[in-house]
């Protein structure tokens, strides 16, 4: 599931620092028992499965949504979701184009930390 709240770590922050704080607060959050709170996660999670639309066409998706709201958590998240449904560079830096058209120049600095995040995942591989 995407996390929709604003990055509060630099985009050099670590993708495991990234990984252990999102299953940390997403357990404690969960673990308050919100029957909202845990309906819209599980929506959440739900919306990415496959369907009529393959599970990386949604990552790609999500992405662009990310880019266009300007959450750099859930860039990073779908970033790696992507990375794991074995998108390509060539397409993120297409998704990333579209996410430039729908959102504009105020943009381009989340797509900065977007390329820089793809480039930490390319490393990892």
């Amino acid at each position: 599931m995407a996390d929709h709240a604003h990055d509060t770590t630099d985009a050099a922050g670590s993708l495991e620092e990234f990984r252990r704080f999102r299953e940390r607060m997403n357990a404690e959050i969960l673990g308050e028992g919100n029957l909202v709170v845990n309906r819209f996660f599980a929506l959440d999670g739900r919306a990415y499965e496959g369907g009529a639309l393959d599970v990386k066409t949604k990552e790609l998706l999500g992405l662009v949504a990310s880019l266009v709201l300007r959450c750099d958590d859930c860039v990073t998240y779908h970033l790696v979701r992507c990375r794991e449904e074995g998108v390509t560079r060539a397409e993120i830096f297409e998704t990333l184009s579209i996410g430039l058209i729908v959102g504009g120049s105020i943009t381009i600095p989340h797509m900065r930390r977007a390329v820089d995040r793809w480039g930490e995942l390319e490393k990892r591989a």
